[in-house]
């Protein structure tokens, strides 16, 4: 017990060292984000949108979509957003994703459902509710693509992500905003999931001199998902395939003596 104490002081200790180091430190020579992203259609829209139903977005949050949504555009994708608030995002998605896709919106207020038409569905729900996650999961069987935009509570976000990550189809990918405050608890259980895509619990094999390398098994979700942090937002996607082994093959005829 004594030892496992100390581990979990000296993560304890590196978490603080990492983030006070990084805190106030000089960023004047990186451009970071613009206060306006580069131009892509989720921005044009965005931009041009003045009048009907309303959209509040982080300028920043569309260099991040389009990085990880281009590839959807124009296939038969389905796209949920968690908080419907005013509509307006939902046709945005639509737009953006084209008339293939299949847009799906949830919310707690009831009102929402006024925003649904013959391209968009729209469910009313808690999203902490995990009842109401298995219902939806039977009305939705296929999803590629989550924004949770909804209640931005810890305790929401967890629980929407542990019922809709496992349904996303492989390739899929899982985007949450608004994501305040550093030690955020969302944050710490991401940054717990996080920390099984460095495990090695594997073993290691020796090849022959032909073909030598290391190999290392995976556990499920290191061999799912990669995970990515933005200013606010957390990005999970999911492989396209499983991998179930992680391999280094060595290239080359010269090495270090040591290092052979």
């Amino acid at each position: 017990m004594l030892s496992a104490l100390k581990i979990f002081a000296k993560h304890v200790n590196a978490v603080r060292r990492g983030y006070k180091h990084w805190q106030f430190a000089d960023g004047s020579s990186h451009p970071g984000f613009a206060e306006k992203p580069e131009e892509n259609a989720l921005w044009e829209y965005f931009k041009n949108h003045k009048t009907g139903r309303g959209i509040w977005k982080w300028n920043h949050y569309f260099e991040i979509y389009d990085r990880h949504f281009r590839r959807f555009r124009g296939q038969n994708v389905h796209v949920l957003e968690i908080g419907i608030y005013s509509g307006g995002s939902l046709q945005m998605w639509r737009d953006y994703f084209g008339p293939e896709s299949h847009v799906y919106g949830v919310d707690i207020a009831a009102a929402c459902k006024a925003y649904e038409d013959e391209n968009v569905h729209v469910f009313i729900g808690d999203q902490a509710d995990r009842n109401f996650w298995q219902r939806f999961r039977g009305d939705v069987p296929l999803l590629d693509i989550v924004i949770d935009d909804g209640g931005h509570l810890t305790e929401q976000q967890i629980a929407t992500l542990e019922e809709l990550l496992p349904h996303l189809r492989p390739g899929g990918v899982y985007l949450c905003e608004d994501i305040v405050c550093p030690f955020n608890e969302f944050s710490s259980y991401i940054f717990g999931m996080a920390q099984n895509l460095n495990a090695r619990d594997g073993e290691e094999h020796h090849l022959d001199d032909r073909e030598r390398r290391m190999v290392f098994r995976t556990r499920s979700l290191q061999g799912m998902v990669s995970v990515h942090l933005y200013p606010l937002v957390t990005v999970i996607e999911k492989n396209r395939a499983m991998i179930s082994e992680l391999v280094a093959p060595k290239h080359g005829t010269e090495w270090e003596p040591h290092l052979r």
